[in-house]
């Protein structure tokens, strides 16, 4: 994973993606979305750092794709729920 600079949510379509992808991970999970929004934004910068400044990129892939890499950055950075 590569650093990237802090972002944002700007859009209504990143606001969208953001929520598709906590709730998903949730899912697959099998815990409630506020613990994966949690996650991502209180015990690390996943949200900020990680989901939305790649938006571009990962929003063009499949959900199971999406689901594993968030789950390879949440491991990568020690994040569990």
């Amino acid at each position: 994973m590569t650093k990237k600079k802090s972002s944002t949510i700007q859009t209504d379509r990143e606001l969208e993606f953001a929520i598709f992808c906590i709730e998903n991970v949730a899912s697959y999970l099998g815990v409630g979305a506020e613990r994966v929004y949690e996650a991502f934004t209180v015990k690390s910068d996943i949200l900020n750092r990680y989901i939305i400044p790649c938006f571009d990129i990962l929003h063009t892939q499949g959900k199971e794709y999406i689901v594993d890499d968030i789950l390879t950055v949440m491991k990568e950075k020690g994040v569990e729920v």
